[in-house]
């Protein structure tokens, strides 16, 4: 779901769901670059320690078949649904849950996740009312009618909040399934005005609206290994977690509204005109958008509000939800496009109103076209049949549909910012195809897995649109302000939906910018995409956790990335690595070494210093024979010097000449006498590790850049120091030239050519000479002194 930041603020700040757990929280090294291993899960046949599903791995699946009937006048959606569920899991059950998502909108059957609140600056009559002590039921929200199992007789339920429990007349075994029916009804609420994802649009000036139908239908929970029931109560914030299974779902509207949906339509030739139903077979094989419902016909329409009535069918396999649209204000185009590595054909199609005319009918169905291609090269190949964008004035994301904004004025003009945050939330939303409705992970517990994880891609796919967009999340420089803020306004990535202060930069921004860095700085883009795609065919129509992302990336590139999932998922401090001197020194060949002497006496037997209890025990332990005393052979010099049964002089010394250098020859001292030695030192005062990169700019207008791993602070995390060797003078370093690693200070990042005055380095030339690992070369020892050699 897109959103924008000025309404990012909305909860106080939280306590870190994970903790960042260091075996040694006072040392100045090793903590950042600790394993994972004490944080995550344990692996097991479920989920591996590689990151992939495990050789008992399950999941639930759940089918619908739906009817549904919307009463434009009533602004009223009445339901009846049947619902298969498979019990696939290894768990007898004796009760099923369920999501009722529209209690969202009533006040009394809501989360009641409130809120602080204060003193208001200004108010609207609207808003000014008198506070209702209890409150009065503002009437939204589901009304369940009856809930029956296949035979008609009715099941027990309790609704808690946005929760349902289904009570079963009999425990549904490991491998089994039951069949249930539920009728229900809600009064639809003005999103416009109320908020939240589905709701209908009124427009005054031609009397019309434009229905999203979204979290529409009561709707199974989660059941899995990792969670049990993902039973959390929906507050509007943490989305979704939903089970794959198939839909077969009917709607009835007015006969001139135009419905959008997720899956294939498959009764088009009775519900459009001969004409639109042309149009539809043509728009299967053109390769630009055909507009299947023309805007001259939408206009028609909006004035003329037939009472008549249709029915349109959809059939969906294999999705985890179902949202859908309806409206006569609809203008409808479409193209077909072929996804290479599968050959699936896809029904690119839009959905808008005259309002969006002018940038939908150039831009919408193009933006489709493109992303589920860009997004096939770094995932998977897109599945489906069908990928849709709906002009809804919104955000909001469900398979093969997605709801989205991009109006012009009314003159048909539009501004740069509209039209590329029009182009941004269409491949965003349409992106969620992938993560989650593909890649399912827990919405409700981990934002970030799919919301960081598309804008990442969503940003790829920018990039690849037009290589001058301009984007706001992904780039490392763009994540900086959030990174500076005080801690107590931050928390980690790794924090429950529903407890982030700063849901945007947490849940969006900084994983998709992590993961950018991660692509561009730390792995590289070949070896990072080859990873990717690898948790994307992993957990493709599953339910992934964060440990089966972090795993699959370091088994599948084969870098231990712990230290960054550990500083920037699980951690709140930010990148400020200091350049803070540089010292030089220069070659001096002057020096000839002179040959050292060294002297070495007689080594004493070895001994433990304190004989231990179990060396006391056994020695006094009858039943114990050594090998030793068994094998006389093996009783050789030293097993008697040990027990002092061989008299050797100690007190003998003896010297060897060490002459290993020699004073460096004119040729060298003068292919060498301009190299001068640059000691960089950097301090880590943010506290998040990060690679080096350094641009070196030298006297003679040249450049050469390097970039030093991360793990160069694995033995002391505050301060570490590199020195470099050139044959012409450096006049400045430049630290992350290209603000690649979302650094929050660059003040500190350059040198400008003064340091202290050059010190000297001594130069010597090495003799040739070898030493075996091992070997007592040179030195006195016992059996020597004793003259044996046995």
């Amino acid at each position: 779901m897109k959103i924008k930041l000025s309404l990012l603020s909305l909860m106080v700040s939280s306590i870190a769901f994970a903790q960042n757990i260091q075996n040694n929280p006072e040392s100045n090294h090793g903590n950042k670059f600790e394993m994972l291993g004490t944080i995550l899960p344990t692996p097991n046949v479920y989920r591996t320690a590689s990151g992939a599903p495990g050789h008992q791995y399950w999941q639930q699946k759940a089918d619908y078949n739906i009817n549904a009937y919307l009463d434009e006048d009533k602004l009223n959606l009445k339901g009846s649904e049947t619902i298969t569920y498979h019990n696939n899991s290894p768990d007898d059950l004796e009760y099923l849950w369920m999501q009722l998502d529209e209690n969202q909108q009533s006040n009394v059957k809501d989360a009641n996740y409130q809120s602080p609140s204060s003193l208001p600056n200004s108010s609207t009559t609207d808003r000014l009312k008198t506070t209702d002590l209890p409150e009065k039921d503002n009437g939204f929200g589901v009304k369940i009618e009856k809930i029956v199992d296949a035979n008609g007789k009715a099941l027990p339920y309790i609704i808690n909040k946005t929760m349902m429990r289904i009570d079963l007349p009999q425990i549904l075994k490991s491998g089994e399934k039951i069949t249930f029916k539920i009728d229900w009804n809600y009064n639809i609420p003005n999103r416009m005005k109320q908020g939240g994802r589905g709701g209908y649009e009124f427009f005054p000036e031609d009397g019309n609206h434009i229905f999203t139908m979204t979290q529409w239908y009561p709707r199974m929970c989660v059941y899995s290994d990792f969670k049990g029931w993902q039973n959390n109560q929906f507050t509007g914030r943490g989305e979704f977690a939903l089970v794959f299974g198939d839909f077969k779902v009917s709607m009835n509207v007015p006969a001139d509204h135009i419905v959008g949906s997720t899956g294939e339509n498959v009764n088009y030739q009775s519900v459009l005109t001969p004409a639109q139903f042309a149009r539809y077979k043509s728009s299967e094989s053109s390769k630009e958008p055909v507009e299947i419902v023309t805007l001259e016909e939408a206009k028609k329409s909006e004035k003329n509000k037939s009472k008549e009535r249709k029915t349109w069918v959809y059939d969906a396999k294999n999705v985890r939800d179902f949202a859908w649209t309806s409206s006569r204000k609809y203008v409808w185009d479409g193209m077909q496009t072929v996804i290479p590595e599968n050959k699936q054909k896809v029904m690119a199609m839009s959905f808008y109103p005259k309002e969006a005319y002018g940038l939908y009918r150039k831009y919408s169905t193009k933006a489709i076209v493109h992303t589920i291609q860009t997004y096939s090269d770094f995932t998977i190949p897109y599945p489906y049949p069908v990928a849709q964008s709906v002009e809804a004035a919104n955000g909001m994301e469900y398979p093969m549909i997605c709801f989205n904004y991009g109006r012009t004025e009314k003159d048909g003009t539009y501004s740069e910012a509209t039209k590329n945050g029009m182009l941004g939330v269409i491949i965003h939303e349409v992106g969620h195809n992938y993560f989650p409705m593909i890649i399912n992970s827990d919405e409700r517990q981990w934002s970030w897995m799919d919301e960081g994880l598309n804008t990442f891609v969503e940003y790829l796919a920018e990039e690849l649109w037009d290589p001058n967009f301009p984007s706001k999340r992904g780039p490392a420089h763009t994540i900086v302000d959030y990174m500076k803020l005080p801690k107590d306004q931050l928390e980690p990535i790794m924090t429950n939906s529903e407890n982030i202060n700063l849901f945007g930069p947490n849940a969006y921004s900084k994983p998709a910018t992590g993961l950018n860095i991660l692509r561009e700085t730390i792995m590289g883009r070949e070896l990072f995409d080859k990873a990717f795609k690898t948790y994307s065919k992993r957990w493709a129509f599953k339910h992934p956790e964060p440990a089966d992302f972090f795993r699959t990336m370091n088994d599948a590139s084969g870098e231990n990335l712990d230290w960054f999932w550990r500083g920037w998922f699980y951690g709140t401090d930010p990148v400020d690595i200091a350049l803070t001197k540089v010292s030089i020194a220069e070659a001096d060949f002057n020096t000839d070494p002179k040959p050292r002497e060294i002297s070495y006496t007689v080594d004493k037997p070895l001994k433990n210093d304190f004989t231990d209890i179990s060396k006391v025990r056994n020695k006094a332990d009858k039943n114990i024979t050594f090998y030793t005393d068994k094998d006389k052979e093996t009783q050789d010099f030293y097993w008697r010097y040990n027990r002092g049964l061989e008299k050797v002089d100690t007190t003998i010394k003896k010297s060897i000449t060490v002459d290993n250098f020699e004073k460096a020859s004119k040729k060298d001292e003068e292919s060498l006498k301009n190299i001068k030695a640059y000691q960089l030192d950097f301090e880590n005062k943010g506290g998040l590790v990060m690679p080096i990169i350094l641009e070196f700019t030298f006297e003679d207008g040249s450049k050469k850049t390097d970039k030093i791993p991360a793990q160069i602070w694995r033995k002391n995390e505050k301060q570490v120091s590199k020195t470099y060797y050139f044959d012409k003078k450096l006049v400045s370093v430049q630290l992350d030239p290209m603000k690649e690693t979302a650094d929050i200070d660059t003040t500190n990042n350059f040198w400008g050519g003064t340091s202290e005055p050059a010190s000297k380095f001594q130069v010597f030339k090495q003799k040739n000479g070898e030493v075996s690992r091992g070997a007592s070369k040179g030195t006195i020892n016992p059996m020597q002194a004793a003259g044996k050699t046995k």
